[in-house]
């Protein structure tokens, strides 16, 4: 375990180093000038000159990409050029809204999608089972920006029945916080939702197959303990992975959720940050999202040995 643990944490060099650059270099590909897209349209061709020397624009471009490797390994994520604040606490600020906006979604997608894998499989070849596939590979296949748009428009629009846009907040009442919550969630939720079902119902239709399975069934077990302890158990392996993936996801690509209903996290903060041409901004909050994504990876792998003891993880392969 512990080789396994050292191992990951050197790939972190690398992987956030490629991240860097890539990031780097495509936000200084962005169209205008941050100091004239902060200063306005009014603004003289000489203030933006001057800003941009005061902003460090005018600098050579390898020496701003060292600069930027430098104050990366000293933690130092600098200043917003646009909120005129640090911003390592516009981070600290915007990323817990996206954690709960992330776990929400998780949450509903586990509470929705393993039991309906579930079902699924336990219904093989039946209508049940092929109106959950159906509909798993519509979830996968849904723009979140159409949904977005559509359960705001229906539930927000026309019915009124819940908020569209905003963050509730816990002193105005529980039903404020969690009104605003539902529909971001709901609509983050969709793929995650259709990818549980799908593994699940997969991974239980191999797990029913085996002789142990059999076995307990002719012991005269309930069908209830023999799926719920037995099968399901040594399902949930491949469904470790598949969460730890997606709740990065979530995390990392809750732009176009937190875009649509105006929610407070780390996707609308990168949203605003491009149109204001804030790459400071921009190239921060990629790299701490890049952390966040190989963090929880690690977290998946480790809690492998966990579920399966018999994984070993110290192995070059990584496998059993």
């Amino acid at each position: 375990m512990k080789r396994f643990l050292f191992r990951r944490i050197l790939q972190l060099i690398p992987t956030l180093f490629i991240v860097a650059i890539i990031v780097f270099f495509i936000t200084r590909m962005l169209p205008g000038n941050p100091a004239a897209v902060m200063l306005g349209p009014q603004a003289s061709a000489e203030d933006i000159a001057a800003y941009s020397e005061q902003l460090g624009l005018n600098e050579p471009l390898h020496r701003q990409f060292f600069d930027y490797l430098g104050n990366l390994v000293k933690f130092d994520f600098g200043n917003s050029l646009s909120y005129n604040q640090p911003i390592a606490d516009l981070i600290m600020e915007r990323f817990p809204n996206t954690v709960i906006l992330a776990i929400s979604a998780l949450i509903i997608a586990v509470i929705i999608g393993v039991p309906a894998g579930i079902l699924a499989a336990k219904k093989q070849n039946t209508f049940l089972d092929y109106f959950i596939t159906t509909f798993s590979l519509v979830g996968v296949s849904m723009p979140i920006f159409w949904l977005g748009v559509m359960l705001a428009l229906y539930f927000s629009v026309n019915l009124g029945w819940l908020p569209s846009t905003g963050m509730g907040s816990l002193d105005n009442g529980l039903w404020d916080f969690l009104s605003h919550l539902i529909l971001p969630s709901i609509a983050l939720a969709t793929i995650p939702t259709a990818q549980f079902a799908r593994i699940i119902r997969s991974s239980m239709l191999e797990t029913i197959s085996h002789d142990y399975i059999k076995t307990a069934r002719s012991k005269g077990l309930r069908e209830f303990i023999v799926i719920n302890k037995h099968a399901l158990k040594n399902a949930l392996t491949p469904l470790l992975t598949v969460m730890g993936l997606q709740f990065s996801n979530l995390l990392g690509g809750a732009v176009l959720t937190e875009t649509i209903f105006s929610w407070p996290g780390m996707g609308l903060l990168i949203v605003n940050a491009i149109e204001k041409r804030d790459f400071v901004v921009v190239q921060n909050t990629v790299i701490f999202i890049a952390v966040i994504y190989v963090v929880i990876n690690l977290i998946v792998d480790v809690l492998y040995k966990v579920v399966n003891p018999k994984i070993n993880l110290d192995s070059d392969k990584g496998g059993a």
